[in-house]
């Protein structure tokens, strides 16, 4: 019966429990991280959940002005792709453009093709510099938003003078058309633009704010009463919700990466570079030669070599443990066969003074000796106990 022999394990060979004492803070650190990140998804998705979507009872949802209007006989309908969008406009129709500054610029150049001189009315809410200009010809978005939420009318669009003061302040307009009213100002700049178009009874209407449109928002002041104004002059009303699946969000003329980056980011790439490159000298600078120093304490054999094993062990870097075996073990044995230190590691001169000494036992000296590196950690255990045995074979009187 034959019996398979097992390598003993080393103290280097790592077990499960030090395994898991070195990775367990990175796997708490991935855990934690995870967790906030799964619950920052889950506050942000409850916060604006539906938001203006007007088949939403959420805070942020508008489904109670879509029933204050069905009460007075407008019928809501909700669509979600351009082209059902683009096909809305009429002089009987109200268009909502929810979110416009999710369109490309293709898509609102087409919406505006559509809804001008419709007859109908359109209803732009928190347009901002992205979209307004294309949307809204002749009006602009100023960078700054309004700082106080509820303003008074000021003007004399009789909508906004029968609603009274209302929660409109965001985004601020100002605008070249002369015949524009221009309502709810915050320093001087409109929340609120009502632009006729040229010809027609139709007209554009730029809102500053959703907030008169949210259902949390709505029973606040004169919130109601301007939203069922302006929503309520035509007896249907489409309520576009902009989708980044629509399939008219892919532009035809798609820019690469590098044309999304800002203007100047080349230059500033350079610039870390640089930086980058300096931080690097200053942290390589030498100060002068290395210069060896005593250890203030005595340190063991054993805990140095054991030290430089897991060291090996950790980088996987078997012929450098190799080479330093046979390296030792040639120099060691070079003056026992009357060979020059210096001539230790040249197997022309090595291998026959040590086939002599040993009167040619058969072993493969040159492959021991010079031969290429262990294929895995036994290999290397086996490699360190045939030096050690051919050493104590030399020394042997």
């Amino acid at each position: 019966m034959t019996t398979e022999a097992t390598l003993p394990s080393t103290s280097a060979s790592p077990t499960a429990r030090r395994l898991w004492t070195r990775a367990r803070g990175i796997v708490l650190a991935l855990v934690l991280l995870l967790v906030g990140a799964v619950a920052i998804a889950v506050v942000r998705s409850d916060a604006r959940h539906g938001e203006l979507d007007p088949r939403s009872a959420d805070p942020y949802g508008s489904r109670a002005v879509a029933q204050l209007l069905a009460d007075r006989g407008v019928d809501t309908r909700v669509v979600t792709t351009l082209d059902q969008a683009a096909a809305a406009p009429g002089h009987d129709t109200t268009l909502l453009v929810a979110v416009p500054d999710l369109l490309t610029p293709a898509q609102q150049s087409r919406l505006r093709s559509a809804f001008a001189d419709s007859g109908g009315r359109t209803v732009l809410v928190a347009a901002g510099s992205a979209s307004v200009e294309r949307l809204a010809p002749g009006v602009t978005a100023d960078p700054a938003t309004s700082l106080d939420t509820t303003l008074s009318p000021g003007c004399d669009l009789p909508a906004a003078r029968r609603a009274g003061s209302a929660d409109t302040g965001g985004v601020r307009y100002t605008t070249t058309h002369l015949d524009a009213d221009q309502c709810y100002r915050s320093e001087r700049l409109a929340t609120l633009l009502r632009l006729p178009e040229a010809s027609g009874d139709g007209d554009t209407v730029v809102l500053g704010a959703p907030d008169i449109l949210l259902n949390d928002r709505l029973d606040e002041r004169g919130n109601a009463s301007l939203a069922l104004q302006l929503l309520g002059s035509r007896p249907h009303l489409v309520w576009y919700l902009p989708s980044l699946a629509d399939a008219t969000a892919l532009d035809r003329d798609e820019r690469g990466l590098f044309d999304l980056l800002p203007a100047g980011w080349l230059w500033g790439t350079l610039q870390l570079f640089i930086a980058a490159a300096l931080a690097a000298l200053w942290r390589a600078r030498r100060l002068g030669p290395l210069v060896p120093e005593r250890l203030p304490v005595a340190i063991r054999a054993s805990e140095t070599v054991e030290g430089r094993a897991r060291l090996y062990r950790k980088a996987a870097a078997r012929d450098r443990a190799a080479a330093a075996l046979r390296s030792t073990t040639r120099t060691r044995l070079a003056p026992l066969v009357g060979v020059p230190v210096a001539q230790a590691h040249a197997p022309e001169a090595l291998l026959p003074a040590l086939s002599a000494h040993l009167h040619d036992t058969g072993q493969d000296l040159h492959t021991l000796l010079f031969g290429p590196p262990p294929s895995d950690d036994a290999a290397l255990i086996a490699l360190a106990d045939r030096l050690d045995a051919l050493e104590r074979e030399v020394r042997r009187p």
